[in-house]
């Protein structure tokens, strides 16, 4: 991170902004709505700066010259947005002279902090900022923000901050608190006041505070049984980012990238619970009694699986012992290895022309078995995906051939999907044991056997870009070179 994010508060404070074109207008808008007492100059003022001055706000200063000493003596922030170097450097050489904060619009290296892009759904209000390197992508989040985040949630806000000190006073606890205050906003008393009800919403809270006050309702903990996909933080479902965010206990295991844990909410307790081949952290029994014991504590406990939680993930056996404790739970699905590795490799799960089904199986039994039903596996036009068989390839291999599989069937193994680590080696039955050795292929890798896997040539998302860039490269070339 190069900035420190602040809010600064300015209101009743000086902001001096150097300039009379759009640029300086903008600044101006902005410190004005955030209550800041204003002084602008500039000897000729644009169209959109004469505005501002007709319009008469009386923390408007405005003074037809360029900013001098005295200005930036006054001032807690100064913009310079004149656009003349003349102009800037003398607007920097005094803001250090009395330690007033400075921004030179485009002129990074002389200031004091940058101006981010703003979603203000006041009080509510979302800064984005890419350190002005990137500016471009900054509005276009902005603009993806603006989409989600309605209107009405800034008035949500004004709304239930008329309770904070009463929720203060009457719920000491700070973890029942902060699940108060989340059962209020996700919950019926929000739904009501964005449906209009805002009488209905206060009523739904105070009764909701004085049972919860009077102890009336028990702390109930709850298990959030979420599938965080094959590795891309991207992959996520919006449901999966939200309780991801409302979690006082995680529960993970190796699959879980860094990114992805990094969406957790920064002050939830973390616990592995990985297991690697034949080396579990924690035997799964003892996993589901932890989920049950901490859920019983209050907690709400996210226990966040790689993959789908209901496709091989084990999930059906966490929610069984979740469901004869009496521990409410959600289940959340994501993508599973299959479909994101699939995609992602340019290896299509089913295709008219090779495969009119798909097939997913496990190779790593209940006991570290190897026990597949093969007469269904070998099947003509199919794909199979093989869950957790990088350890038994040569097994699977020789079962496929022993059952007269043709040797020059396709196979594709695809390691750490979805991620920037990502690599598919391709072969066939005869040579793919080799292949993978050779490439020393360790996992976590899902195994794709079909004719679908020979599309990869001219259907991989990587080569899609590279020749996208080359077709950008030919066009600008041709224009460069057509005639005027």
């Amino acid at each position: 991170m190069d900035h420190l994010p602040v809010f600064l508060t300015v209101e009743d404070r000086v902001i001096v902004v150097d300039g009379g074109g759009t640029v300086a207008a903008r600044r101006v808008e902005r410190a004005l709505s955030a209550g800041a007492k204003v002084i602008a100059c500039d000897p000729q003022p644009g169209d959109e700066m004469r505005a501002l001055i007709a319009a008469a706000d009386p923390r408007l200063t405005f003074r037809y010259r360029v900013a001098d000493r005295d200005d930036v003596q006054e001032a807690v922030v100064v913009y310079g947005a004149s656009e003349m170097e003349e102009r800037d450097e003398n607007l920097r050489e005094w803001a250090d002279e009395f330690k007033v904060l400075c921004n030179i619009a485009d002129a990074p290296e002389m200031c004091d902090f940058i101006t981010p892009s703003i979603v203000d759904r006041s009080p509510v209000v979302v800064a984005i900022s890419t350190g002005g390197s990137a500016p471009v992508i900054a509005r276009t989040l902005r603009a993806r923000i603006e989409t989600m985040l309605l209107p009405s949630f800034g008035q949500l806000s004004q709304f239930v901050g008329r309770f904070r000190d009463r929720i203060a006073a009457k719920i000491e606890d700070g973890r029942e608190r902060r699940h108060f205050w989340e059962r209020m906003i996700d919950g019926p008393a929000g739904d009501l006041f964005l449906a209009g009800e805002s009488e209905k919403a206060a009523q739904k809270i105070e009764s909701d505070l004085e049972a919860t006050a009077q102890g009336k309702k028990a702390p109930m903990g709850e298990v959030y049984l979420v599938g965080a996909g094959p590795g891309d933080p991207d992959l996520l479902t919006f449901k999966a980012l939200r309780l991801m965010q409302r979690a006082d206990v995680v529960l993970y295991d190796r699959l879980i990238s860094d990114d992805i844990m990094s969406l957790v909410r920064r002050d939830a307790e973390r616990i592995f619970v990985g297991k690697l081949p034949q080396q579990h952290v924690m035997d799964q029994q003892d996993i589901s009694q932890l989920m049950v014991k901490l859920a019983g504590e209050g907690n709400r406990v996210l226990r966040l699986k790689g993959g789908d939680p209901f496709t091989f993930g084990r999930g059906g056996e966490e929610i069984e012992a979740l469901a004869a404790s009496g521990i409410p739970f959600r289940v959340v699905p994501g993508i599973t290895a299959a479909a994101g590795c699939s995609a992602y490799a340019g290896i299509p799960l089913t295709h008219r022309d090779h495969a009119q089904s798909c097939l997913f199986v496990t190779a790593h039994g209940k006991d570290g078995v190897l026990d597949l039903d093969w007469d269904v596996l070998i099947r003509p036009a199919q794909t199979v995906a093989i869950y957790m068989g990088t350890s038994n390839l040569n097994k699977l291999v020789d079962g496929f051939v022993a059952r007269g599989v043709d040797q020059s069937t396709d196979v594709a193994l695809i390691e750490n999907g979805t991620r920037p680590e990502q690599r598919v080696v391709t072969g066939t039955l005869r040579d793919i044991t080799e292949k993978a050795a050779a490439a020393q292929i360790k996992g976590p890798a899902i195994i794709m056997i079909g004719s679908v896997v020979r599309l990869r040539d001219q259907l991989d998302p990587a080569k899609a870009a590279d020749a996208e860039d080359v077709f950008e490269m030919s066009l600008a070339a041709n224009k460069s070179t057509s005639p005027s």
